[in-house]
């Protein structure tokens, strides 16, 4: 069932507005258009992904299969954008799966803290059986996924002081996504998790509503928030993937052809956004760098130490998740 925030009307208005202009799935002239909107700056090393997939798609198509890309939020927030999908007004968007959380619950098992060992691991799980499962969880919610693509390590940035043990965070505001799993790292840490609009987050910052906020380092630099917050802790605590996701309502819609197109340029994209990614956090920490920003390297062990508080509260409380973890934790 499609949820609006009952205490947002004039947004629930806007989105309605927008949904009854968009023409997400047309055919004129035997040629499929698809919009794909999302939130993040066309520097980002995820918008030329999608820009890649739309190229690909075009190809494959032999021009029969046209994707159009609004980056900057254009036609909406994270949220109502995957909203719009569920209603088959909008074709595809780009979801951290954070953000996915609210509408298929499996897939908060993706933002657990120190849930993978390194990036090979991450790698086997997502290219396997689990991450088939996972894409798939969204479809009785109107959402499927077509692939991940590398949302990078998170970690905490600050305006006022390092982060270097877990207890540098107690008492402070820290900006988080609205995913329940993100409050409980957070928390496990001793801080107050502050959920924030992304796109909001700068002004919060300068504000003080927040005293920092985690996030990988493209976006960090994309965003810009590196000229209010000087220190950067590389305690890297989770390795949330993102989603390309498609509406299932738009999916049924094209023919076995039209699929074949759209998965083939999604999972391509997703080895050039790989590729990109890497070169990505490479410049960025060069940036990073010539501002003036403090780049620290705490031990992660005692982050990690302290994360288990969340699998011993996901043991009680999920125990068929914990078993998910453990099943992972195998690989």
């Amino acid at each position: 069932m499609l949820k609006f925030k009952k205490t947002n009307f004039p947004n629930y208005l806007s989105m309605l507005f927008l949904a009854a202009i968009l023409v997400s799935c047309s055919k004129p002239g035997g040629v499929r258009i698809l919009k794909l909107g999302h939130g993040l700056d066309t520097s980002h090393p995820v918008h030329a992904a999608m820009l890649y997939l739309a190229e690909k798609a075009e190809e494959k198509s032999n021009g029969k299969m046209i994707v159009q890309v609004y980056p900057n939020q254009q036609l909406g927030t994270e949220r109502e954008l995957v909203e719009l999908l569920q209603i088959g007004s909008l074709a595809m968007t780009k979801v951290s799966t954070a953000a996915m959380e609210g509408f298929a619950p499996e897939i908060k098992i993706l933002g657990q803290p120190y849930l993978f060992r390194d990036d090979e691991q991450q790698a086997k799980v997502l290219e396997g059986p689990i991450g088939k499962q996972l894409l798939a969880a969204g479809e009785k919610y109107w959402l499927k996924g077509l692939c991940f693509y590398d949302g990078g390590k998170r970690s905490f940035y600050t305006k006022d002081k390092p982060v270097m043990v877990p207890s540098d965070i107690e008492g402070l505001k820290i900006r988080v996504m609205e995913s329940p799993t993100a409050v409980n790292m957070v928390q496990s840490f001793g801080g107050s998790p502050t959920p924030v609009s992304f796109g909001e987050l700068y002004t919060a910052l300068q504000q003080g509503i927040v005293d920092g906020a985690e996030n990988n380092p493209p976006s960090f630099v994309t965003s810009r928030h590196y000229e209010v917050c000087k220190y950067y802790s590389l305690n890297e605590h989770t390795a949330i993937p993102d989603m390309m996701i498609v509406s299932t309502k738009v999916w049924d819609l094209l023919s076995e052809e039209e699929r074949t197109w759209l998965q083939e340029a999604a999972d391509e994209s997703a080895v050039y956004q790989y590729k990109l990614w890497e070169e990505s956090v490479a410049e960025s920490m060069k940036i990073l760098e010539e501002a003036g920003v403090e780049v620290l390297y705490p031990d992660k062990e005692p982050f990690r130490k302290e994360a288990e508080k969340v699998y011993e509260l996901m043991k009680e409380s999920d125990p068929e998740m914990y078993k998910l973890v453990q099943e992972i934790r195998k690989y």
